[in-house]
């Protein structure tokens, strides 16, 4: 629509194509809700108020807000293809997200990031994206693809690259390195916001990280953290994922002082959250429920991020902004009925209407390499005492624990009793061999064990288990269907979900990918696990970015000093590291 046209719509000298009246407005700008009607022409709100239109649909005094903007998620974790991604988010009132392709970047590279732009092309919900700033996320890890600032500066001036990617490299930040102030100063030269990533930084490392330019956080865990990044000028993404849940610890910082500040994020979730629960709406729904002002709950759920993003077409019911609208009866629980996307009807009642998805999906290639005849999980005990990955439940932080070995013919083994089970590494990118191995406490396995080519950041194949055999078993399963999650027990696959879009995704509606992992989740305690997600809590057992012990295929990582540390207690840092990358 020319400048012009819009004009002349605005004045009402044309027929608007929908007057939706009879709308309790929520309007972010003020605060208030108004008692309004609201005039679509060519997609765009063209003005509040009794407009001529072609068509009328009397809302019945419900209320309409902006639609919800996810500020930061990465869609691979749904485990489906951007089209299944957008049907399930839809219907609940997301209709802009900002995704960061690290994972599948990770994978295939630059490849990968324009496998999801064309994936995004021609869809309802508005998919941007910020550029991954760290492929890999460290030098401790092997990862498909390894991208510079000058690799990113072919795709950086895209319209649909908003941002730069989480900058996990706070190491590199604070030190100055040149490639990464390189990709920053690429972003600040194109006005585009830099998102952080920077757990449990504090003082003049907190200082230098925002010295350099980092804008927002989404990994504060506790509310002095958050506090303090916010006082320090950050934007403070509240998180509400899957795997990691901070609404709870961070929610009493929100107030109507420092709100404009902060955001809604889902980062990680899962197919049965958000097809169950939903995506911001959730987080939204649960802030109001804990006492939240409705509309500030609903303007860090759209205003908020548009303005961060530089989106300013999106996030609020105004003249010239894009007509992307949720329709709702009630402000404390907040059940998304209806949502426009673009001034067109585009879910109702929880369920996507016809044509409205693109159903591109597009190839990848075979990424499993991996010559599974040189595998072996065995490890030859060096001391009796061994460094163990402690997991913290719902959270993506670890804890490292010294403890005795359980040790069978001169090696160590996994003790299930005390609930310390190997765990492994296997690189899938380059034929490297490199298996890092240790153990972990928490995933509770009594028998059997569990693989998945889902493992942030680089994904390689992680597995653990009670017996090397099971964690081979699983291991060679996952490479026969070109990547995916895998339970084994007694030399036989238990269950099984194939996601052969670069070991990540699957092609399958995310209805039948979430009965899968349902499988997969019930078979693991029938295995012994307790845990509510047993696979994202493995995923990021290999995160070599969020403290305190991770685990790559180049050993155990001690995040806190960024460095690889040895399995065995009391050998110096280098003594097994080159154990560790041995196969």
């Amino acid at each position: 629509m020319t400048p012009s046209e819009l004009s002349r719509y605005a004045r009402g000298e044309l027929l608007s194509d929908l007057l939706l009246s009879n709308a309790r407005i929520v309007n972010v700008f003020s605060g208030e809700i108004l008692s309004g009607d609201i005039a679509v022409a060519g997609g765009l709100i063209v003005g509040l108020g009794k407009y001529p239109a072609k068509r009328v649909e009397d809302l019945g005094g419900r209320f309409v807000a902006p639609g919800f903007i996810d500020a930061h998620v990465h869609i691979e974790s749904a485990m489906t293809c951007v089209p299944e991604f957008v049907r399930a988010v839809l219907p609940h009132g997301t209709t802009t997200i900002v995704a960061d392709p690290h994972e599948i970047a990770n994978v295939l590279g630059m490849a990968g990031i324009g496998y999801m732009l064309d994936s995004a092309k021609e869809q309802p919900v508005n998919v941007y994206f910020s550029l991954p700033s760290c492929v890999p996320a460290t030098d401790m890890e092997t990862a498909g693809a390894s991208l510079t600032a000058r690799d990113l500066k072919t795709l950086a001036g895209h319209e649909r690259i908003v941002a730069l990617g989480e900058m996990m490299n706070y190491p590199g930040v604070i030190s100055a390195d040149p490639d990464v102030l390189d990709k920053l100063a690429m972003m600040q030269a194109l006005g585009k916001p830099l998102d952080g990533h920077g757990p449990g930084l504090s003082g003049f490392d907190l200082n230098a990280y925002l010295a350099a330019g980092i804008g927002s956080d989404h990994e504060c865990a506790g509310l002095s953290e958050a506090r303090e990044k916010l006082r320090n000028g950050m934007h403070i993404m509240i998180r509400e994922g899957t795997g990691a849940k901070n609404l709870a610890a961070l929610l009493p910082l929100v107030n109507e002082k420092n709100s404009r500040r902060m955001m809604w994020c889902t980062d990680d979730r899962h197919p049965h959250d958000l097809l169950d629960n939903g995506s911001i709406d959730d987080i939204v729904r649960q802030s109001i429920r804990a006492g939240l002002d409705p509309v500030i709950a609903i303007r860090m759920a759209t205003i908020n991020p548009a303005e961060y993003f530089g989106l300013n077409h999106l996030g609020a019911i105004s003249p010239g902004r894009k007509a992307d609208l949720v329709v709702f009866s009630d402000l404390i629980n907040l059940n998304i009925e209806t949502v426009y996307c673009g001034g067109r009807k585009a879910a109702e009642n929880g369920v996507v209407l016809p044509n409205i998805i693109s159903s591109y999906i597009g190839e990848t290639p075979n990424t499993m390499h991996v010559d599974v005849s040189r595998v072996d999980f065995s490890i030859p005990a060096e001391t009796d005492r061994i460094r163990v990955i402690e997991i913290v439940p719902d959270q993506l932080i670890t804890r490292e624990k010294i403890t005795t070995a359980a040790i069978r013919d001169q090696a160590a083994v996994s003790d299930p009793a005390r609930d310390i089970l190997k765990i492994a590494v296997v690189e899938r990118h380059k034929g490297t061999g490199n298996i890092g191995k240790g153990f972990v406490s928490g995933i509770g396995l009594k028998h059997g064990a569990i693989a998945s080519s889902v493992a942030h950041d680089s994904h390689n194949i992680i597995v653990v288990g009670a017996t090397d055999a099971d964690m081979l078993t699983a291991l060679k399963r996952v490479i026969e269907i070109k990547g995916g999650l895998v339970a084994a027990c007694e030399g036989r696959i238990i269950e099984e979900l194939a996601l052969p879009v670069a070991g990540l995704m699957s092609n399958e509606p995310m209805p039948s990918v979430r009965s899968r992992i349902s499988s997969l989740i019930d078979a693991c305690r029938r295995l012994g696990s307790g845990l509510r997600d047993p696979f994202i809590t493995l995923s990021f057992l290999a995160l070599p970015v969020i403290p305190t012990l991770k685990i790559t295929d180049k050993g155990l990582v001690n995040v806190e000093e960024f460095k690889l540390a040895p399995l065995f207690a009391g050998l110096p840092s280098s003594a097994n590291q080159g154990r560790e990358r041995q196969v």
